[in-house]
């Protein structure tokens, strides 16, 4: 969903104290805006939906008859992608007995609220897996103390290795410092052929779900870190990476549902999704059920699904005639943002940008905030900025620009940070907390992991029935009873 980046160079050793503040350079904006690199017209596809029966086993064989071509088939889900087809052959293939449906394909793409920070790392030997509190950079991290993590922590809620949160997104830099061993790049995979055609040209020895935006990256760490230099809400929990948004941070809705099937067949006990889009739901009815039976598909694997509630300050309750993927779907947890707007603020404060509605949203998690009318510069703890960013190390291969054909890479040491904001940055805490009660309560339910971060959010409004927050605010000591 949308979000705003900033980026900072840290300076020196910081290995020698956490809170060495003086260690590290004023924050300044930079250009963040990815560029593709690699772009080629995409061809004519479409999702292609199944009857009960299921698909014949000739199918792709007359797809191919009608000069077509099956880029993916699911049997399990009756779902099947489509490309290369004329106008004249598509309505052909709505003919063929066991389609039940055919919708074209649709583009979605990241937003931003606002813009963004970065920094370099010189010793990074510190180990704080055990510990998460002693990451070197944890006193930035109000979003972690605003949900009360550290006191699970200390009681050993760290999660575990043989629970999986697929993360899908722009990508995962896969051997960063605080994610180092934590993805698991069997049960990876990539949907963005664009982003593949970027990694065969210019990052051959880098696995395709490397991270070309940053965005997957940031929300990964805030899901699992080994602690290094920030935290995550788990330091055990394994990752794998399900690439469906591009260098550019778009990509294709068949990419996005293929996505939740890989991440369902492989494993994954919670998806997180920060990512989203909007449509009429007037003459798409069958879409919305297209959408309905992967998510559906996706419970019956026993995977739970954690999505943003997106950064447009709408009431989701009362959007007229618009679906909003994926917090419509079923079966999903929908996030909302707070975070305080100044260092001052309360830091459990509605975020400005984020969606809102009674009923459509589940709880709310930290997500940051800024005084978006004033951009008020307040006196953080990384120094005078005017937002509470979320904070991740920078993904090496983010991708600012292209300079003489090839892509400018300024965070490639590795030794750099970057902050978001966004729903897209809330959603992740909830998949953590999901993680670390799949390792309590174990695999294969998600109806009762949802039910339990939903009894054990802390109210901050009118019970019941406010519409910012859902059931509250997450916390995660709260759900282990501590």
């Amino acid at each position: 969903m949308s979000r705003s980046r900033i980026s900072i160079t840290l300076i020196g050793a910081i290995a020698l104290a956490a809170c060495n503040a003086d260690r590290i350079d004023q924050v300044s904006p930079l250009t963040v805006s990815p560029s593709h690199v690699v772009s080629a017209a995409a061809p004519a596809r479409y999702l292609v939906l199944a009857k009960n029966s299921g698909f014949k086993a000739d199918f792709a064989a007359r797809v191919a008859a009608l000069g077509g071509t099956v880029e993916q088939l699911h049997t399990g889900a009756g779902i099947a992608v489509v490309s290369n087809l004329s106008a004249a052959a598509t309505s052909k293939l709505g003919g063929f007995p066991e389609v039940s449906d055919v919708q074209a394909d649709a583009d979605v793409a990241l937003d931003a609220p606002v813009a963004a920070n970065t920094a370099n790392v010189a010793d990074v030997s510190i180990n704080s897996v055990g510990n998460p509190t002693t990451a070197i950079l944890y006193p930035w991290q109000w979003n972690m103390q605003v949900i009360n993590a550290s006191a699970a922590w200390a009681a050993g809620k760290l999660g575990d290795a043989g629970v999986t949160v697929a993360i899908l997104d722009t990508g995962i830099d896969y051997n960063a410092f605080d994610l180092n061993g934590l993805v698991d790049l069997s049960r990876s995979t990539s949907f963005v052929p664009s982003d593949d055609a970027i990694a065969t040209a210019f990052f051959p020895s880098r696995n395709k779900v490397t991270d070309f935006n940053g965005h997957g990256t940031n929300v990964a760490t805030q899901v699992s870190s080994k602690a290094v230099v920030f935290a995550g809400v788990t330091s055990k929990t394994t990752l794998i990476a399900v690439k469906v948004l591009g260098a550019s941070g778009s990509g294709s809705t068949s990419g996005v549902l293929n996505g939740v099937l890989w991440a369902a067949d492989h494993g994954a006990d919670v998806a997180n999704m920060s990512l989203g889009s909007s449509f009429a739901k007037a003459g798409n009815g069958r879409f919305v059920s297209l959408i309905n039976r992967v998510f559906n598909y996706a419970a019956s694997k026993g995977m739970l699904i954690v999505v943003a509630a997106g950064n447009a300050a709408a009431d989701l309750d009362h959007n007229g005639n618009v679906e909003n993927a994926y917090c419509d779907a079923t079966h999903v947890v929908c996030v909302s943002s707070v975070g305080p707007a100044l260092a001052t603020d309360n830091p459990t404060m509605a975020a400005s940008y984020s969606n809102f509605g009674r009923s459509a949203i589940s709880v709310a998690a930290p997500g940051g905030n800024a005084d978006l009318e004033n951009f008020t510069v307040s006196n953080w703890p990384w120094g005078p900025d005017i937002a509470s960013w979320v904070w991740s190390l920078c993904s090496k291969t983010y991708i600012s620009g292209i300079s003489g054909g090839a892509p400018v890479t300024p965070c490639a040491a590795g030794n750099r940070l970057a902050g978001e904001i966004g729903t897209s940055q809330a959603s992740p805490h909830v998949a953590g907390l999901a993680a670390l009660l799949v390792a309590e309560q174990g695999h294969g339910r998600p109806s009762q992991i949802k039910a339990a971060i939903l009894k054990s959010a802390i109210d901050l409004g009118q019970p019941g029935t406010d519409p910012f927050y859902g059931r509250g605010l997450i916390n995660v000591a709260n759900a282990f009873g501590l």
